[in-house]
């Protein structure tokens, strides 16, 4: 039996060698969809209007986490798909909203802003389930991400990946940043001259739009084609573009994402083989809507005014410390406070945020104060919550929301690539999205993801 020893030692050392995904058993393509705004309510109430091939398949033959929701709070496109991805929250991916004020300029900066690149993932502070196939893959998995938006596809495409393509909103055309692999510039410039520019004047047409070119980026890149696991993130738009005539606009909406989704499904599991195949969707989990005149119907409502209270608040904490500009501006529902002033003073920073918070929750529209859990340098010192029905109203930009704080109901589903056909009522967090497709690959999770597989 000895002389089988060493025999033995090198076949574990080299099966360790090739990594995780080139195992039996793990699909030989990840398809991540996230559906911006996608509500359970409005998915189950369109129901009968549906194809065989979408929604249905879905629901019927898929695991289905019907209660899914984010472990934080604010959440908008930008942080809700850095979550997908990271299997973390903005405390540790950095990526709180859109945009957030940059400290050292009190200026807006934008989630994927880049002065090298135009665009890039660098803002964003840790890996990605896609950065963890490229390094488990030594860089064989092909990586692709597609969107609309920038944002969305440049934070759902990672680090690593080969590219990333949305629509550019002043030309129309498909675009890319340089960031990624230069050799997509030129399949980039052919994809554009034989297909016509999407339009966002309807939503269905975009969302096909975009399941067309990433159905293209799928076939001409041989994604899926060999052991190693691939990473395709699509994202579409469940967004009204009528909210004066929501009923109609909606359904069909709805409608147009089951045909969408449907002609995903169909094409890539006929090219790649359907038990070779993981689909998961999501909903970024929020919704925009439009603003409302509560007042004419008698509900409590009002107008808080954000840049007029850090004007309060730097007069009550000057009556307190003494003369000085302690608020350094405000931004969103966040209050920046100086920093480098109250250290200069030697002033104890948690007495003057204990301080602003007893000041603050005084004010009418204020349902709460907290100080913020994120970075000094990517949040405010303050954040605070607008009573729901009001009007959050900055008058140094015009910025401006009605403040909510209705559930919105949105799955998890995982489809095709061993996971059986269930329904699961258990409430669970979309951070563990990441980690369920870690298992299901093989691989590790990203680096700053703590939760569990869902299975």
């Amino acid at each position: 039996m000895n002389r089988y020893l060493p025999l033995l030692i090198l076949v574990a050392m080299c099966s360790q060698h090739m990594g995780a995904q080139t195992l039996s058993g793990a699909p030989k393509l990840v398809v991540n969809i996230t559906i911006d705004q996608l509500r359970n309510d409005y998915m189950e109430h369109f129901a009968p209007l549906y194809g065989n091939n979408g929604f249905k398949k879905l629901l019927s033959e898929g695991c289905v986490y019907e209660s899914a929701n984010y472990p934080f709070t604010n959440v908008d496109r930008s942080s809700a798909i850095a979550s997908i991805a990271t299997g973390t929250t903005p405390y540790y991916n950095n990526i709180v909203s859109q945009q957030w004020l940059d400290r050292s300029t009190l200026r807006p900066v934008y989630c994927v802003d880049d002065s090298k690149y135009v665009s890039s993932p660098q803002r964003m502070a840790t890996s990605t389930i896609s950065d963890e196939m490229k390094v488990s893959s030594g860089g064989a998995a092909i990586v692709f991400a597609i969107a609309a938006e920038r944002d969305a596809a440049i934070l759902s495409a990672g680090h690593a990946a080969d590219g990333a393509f949305w629509i550019d909103p002043h030309t129309g055309n498909w675009t890319a940043s340089p960031y990624f692999s230069q050799g997509i510039r030129k399949w980039l410039s052919d994809y554009r001259s034989a297909n016509p520019k999407p339009t966002f004047n309807n939503k269905e047409v975009s969302n096909d739009a975009i399941a067309t070119m990433a159905l293209n980026c799928a076939k001409e890149k041989a994604m899926g084609r060999d052991e190693i696991t691939d990473y395709l993130a699509i994202t579409l738009s469940a967004k009204a573009s009528d909210p004066g005539n929501w009923r109609t606009d909606m359904e069909k909406v709805y409608r147009g994402l089951d045909h969408t989704l449907a002609t995903i499904i169909n094409a890539l599991q006929q090219t790649v083989g359907k038990d070779n195949v993981l689909f998961v969707l999501t909903s970024t989990g929020y919704t925009q809507n439009e603003p409302v005149d509560y007042a004419k119907y008698r509900i409590p409502t009002g107008t808080f005014y954000i840049n007029r209270t850090a004007n309060l608040l730097n007069i009550y904490l000057g009556a307190i410390y003494g003369q000085g500009r302690y608020v350094a501006t405000c931004f969103h529902n966040e209050i920046y406070l100086d920093r480098k002033l109250i250290e200069d003073k030697r002033i104890s920073f948690e007495d003057v945020i204990s301080r602003s918070k007893d000041f603050l929750v005084q004010i009418s529209g204020v349902r709460g104060v907290m100080q913020s859990p994120y970075s000094p340098s990517i949040s405010g010192d303050l954040i605070i919550e607008v009573a729901p029905g009001w009007q959050l109203l900055n008058e140094d930009n015009q910025e401006t929301f009605t403040a909510r704080a209705a559930f919105v109901p949105f799955p998890i589903i995982f489809y095709g690539a061993g996971f059986k056909p269930q329904r699961i009522t258990t409430s669970v967090t979309v951070d563990r999205i990441a980690p369920t497709i870690a298992k299901a690959i093989q691989i590790r999770a990203p680096n700053a993801c703590k939760a569990a597989p869902l299975q």
